[in-house]
């Protein structure tokens, strides 16, 4: 099945908001073993929805749309698709009873214009929204199908689980493709590529194609079947235990899984505890271990050492190190780590120290010169990385970095 996904609202097509949604349907859509041919933004204007949607019945099998369904007058989806499948709206009991109830639970009076939402295409299936007001639809006219849903993603994201995949299963037969995500961290992707030239090799004769999805100190290599088959799974299985012997020391999970979860799940089996002291990242680390559910039995606090005076009179880091060796440097960074397991009281610290950029650099400490440590009761580690100039980037992949560093140090 041939799949067009449009994304409505001007807003996208200025910058103000990223489109995720488009990204995360078209990940969905090749789960489903749907084909998306085009991905395309387009204004809050009739003609221009109508001639993206018009174009679609006419090269694709089903078209995903997304926004323009709330209740302020730029919301003219709903409009639209009257007139592109010839119907009217009517008000949908059943709807209206759903908005009346997350009104009255937030204590607000229901607007004439949220009453609105109620008033939906006759003849289009109705996907529940749990979440929002504004349901989901589906429109058949021959042999394409139509799907508009809601922009807000955490709303169209529960619709497409909870109601869109049934109704996928059900008209179409789906038959899901069988891929697996491997996690790599602490390899540059051309590294990683030469490493796995052989491997990869053995991968086409077992019918089975590789994707590199790099992002920010973490690459994703996906391996999926040619088959929907018991057989594409093994597989797939083999390939992985393989990939275990050529590159252990990178493959840090199997399945789409974030370090900090990893990291996470380690702490919480060993009932272990973790605090953090943070100079370049500036609490990023700590963002990423406090945004997994149940982290609070592991993870004890952070100190956001960004001045020296932080690191001295709080952490106990010697100014005299800080003089000779610099606050970027192992010596300061073994400290801070040491220092904040004993301030906090944990089994498990992280630190970092390093030059984020743009400015700030060196001859001897470029822009991008990070050092990190992890420290138990047992061992202290340290290590230098040395990362780009952009700033956003220097903050992820050593937030990451030390994640994976302390993961490694967990597992000695």
């Amino acid at each position: 099945m041939n799949v067009e996904i449009i994304s409505i609202g001007d807003e996208l097509l200025i910058g103000q908001v990223v489109n995720t949604n488009a990204s995360w349907l078209a990940a969905k859509c090749k789960e489903w073993g749907f084909i998306t041919t085009k991905i395309i933004t387009v204004a809050d204007k009739p003609e221009a929805i109508k001639k993206v949607i018009f174009e679609a019945s006419n090269n694709a099998d089903i078209a995903i749309i997304t926004g323009g369904l709330g209740p302020t007058k730029d919301d003219i989806t709903k409009g639209v698709l009257c007139e592109v499948f010839n119907t009217e709206l009517n008000l949908n009991e059943e709807v209206l009873n759903h908005i009346k109830t997350i009104f009255s639970r937030r204590n607000l009076q229901l607007s004439e214009l949220n009453r609105k939402q109620a008033e939906l295409p006759v003849g289009a299936k109705i996907l529940h929204n749990e979440l929002g007001t504004a349901p989901g639809m589906v429109f058949q006219k021959e042999n394409f199908t139509l799907i508009s849903l809601p922009g807000v993603p955490f709303e169209m994201k529960n619709i497409v689980e909870k109601q869109l995949k049934q109704f996928i299963f059900e008209k179409f037969n789906f038959l899901p493709v069988i891929s697996e995500t491997v996690m790599i961290c602490g390899i540059p992707e051309s590294f990683l590529a030469e490493k796995l030239e052989d491997w990869e090799t053995n991968l086409k004769i077992k019918k089975l194609s590789l994707a590199y999805l790099p992002q920010p100190g973490i690459i994703r290599l996906r391996i999926t079947a040619e088959t929907n088959s018991i057989n594409g799974k093994e597989s797939i299985n083999k390939s992985i235990d393989e990939l275990k012997i050529v590159i252990p020391e990178y493959l840090f999970a199997i399945g789409d899984t974030a370090m900090e979860k990893v990291v996470g799940d380690l702490l919480k089996n060993q009932k272990k505890t973790l605090s953090t002291a943070e100079s370049c990242t500036g609490g990023y680390i700590a963002h990423l271990i406090t945004s997994v559910a149940g982290s609070s039995s592991y993870f004890k606090g952070s100190v956001i050492a960004y001045d020296n005076s932080v690191k001295t009179e709080i952490l106990s880091v010697s100014a005299e190190d800080i003089q000779n060796h610099g606050a970027v440097s192992e010596e300061v960074v073994r400290q801070m780590a040491k220092n904040v397991r004993t301030l906090i009281k944990t089994d498990f610290s992280i630190a970092v120290s390093g030059i984020a950029g743009p400015d700030g650099g060196t001859e001897e400490k470029p822009v991008g010169t990070v050092w990190i440590a992890v420290s138990s009761e047992n061992n202290t580690i340290s290590k230098r990385f040395q990362f780009t100039n952009d700033r956003e980037r220097n903050i992820i992949r050593a937030s990451v970095s030390a994640l994976d560093l302390l993961r490694k140090l967990i597992l000695m």
